[in-house]
């Protein structure tokens, strides 16, 4: 069969178990990228067919991610606003339209994972945040170290730096809430950086949804309340096991009378 850059195909290898973008191919070798999965990938021609695009499972993930309405009584609402900085703008753009459908303010940003670290501090100054995603992509190569070895991962040390670039212009946890990671990210070095939320404690794969769905319930929890940091992880598509947290305060301000 004859594919083109463009096409949703799955690997014959792995049991046809993620649908992938072919974003470039050279010689016999496709370049890919998950169509839901923040994760990148290559595989010989061979072994791809094409998606049939039969995912239950993510059509039921989709449909839960339902807008809160505020416009149900006499108070009104000011959702913290959201600073998204992706590597990734196909990702970027599908999180910046669900953050329109939620109804909530956020700025998106394209950099790459390891300029993230030069530009953080000047955008938060910028733009002023509540909220924080830096993500993009990451993976981990068992065969370069263990789990605890920064060397044995693609991108986390990225990903840390600008978290730690972060919290030097805002240190409470609480008046500016980080979200950092992607796919089997560092997730304890991530938390001790300074995020309030990581990927990825099982180091598996994460949505490409999932930080933007973190940042959204912040988003519309209230400030002066503490989250429900269960409920909250429980939202993304893989749970607690793709992304963790700490227990902290939401951003929204209520105010009456509307």
């Amino acid at each position: 069969m004859n594919f083109k850059i463009g096409d949703i195909v799955t690997r014959k290898s792995y049991n046809n178990d993620t649908p992938f973008i072919i974003t470039d191919i050279v010689d016999n070798i496709s370049y890919l990228k998950g169509l839901n999965i923040r994760l990148e990938a290559d595989a010989d021609i061979s072994d791809l067919i094409l998606y049939n695009g039969d995912d239950k499972e993510e059509l039921e993930f989709v449909q839960r991610l339902k807008p809160i309405d505020l416009n149900r009584d006499d108070y009104f609402y000011i959702p913290g606003k959201i600073l998204h900085i992706d590597a990734d703008k196909d990702y970027l753009k599908r999180c910046l339209t669900y953050y329109e459908k939620m109804n909530i303010w956020a700025k998106g940003i394209v950099e790459k994972e390891e300029d993230i670290k030069l530009h953080i501090k000047d955008l938060i100054n910028e733009y002023n945040p509540n909220i924080v995603v830096i993500t993009g992509h990451d993976a981990y190569y068992n065969k370069k170290g263990d789990k605890s070895d920064i060397n044995a991962y693609k991108n986390s040390i990225n990903f840390i730096e600008g978290v730690k670039e972060a919290r030097k212009v805002e240190k409470s946890h609480d008046k500016l809430i980080i979200i950092a990671g992607a796919c089997q990210s560092d997730y304890e070095e991530l938390i001790k950086a300074g995020a309030n939320f990581a990927s990825s404690p099982k180091r598996i794969n994460i949505h490409a949804l999932d930080p933007a769905i973190i940042a959204s319930k912040m988003s519309l929890s209230e400030v002066s309340k503490d989250i429900d940091l269960k409920s909250i992880l429980e939202s993304t598509k893989y749970g607690s096991s793709g992304i963790g947290g700490v227990k902290t305060k939401g951003t929204m301000y209520i105010g009456y009378p509307r």
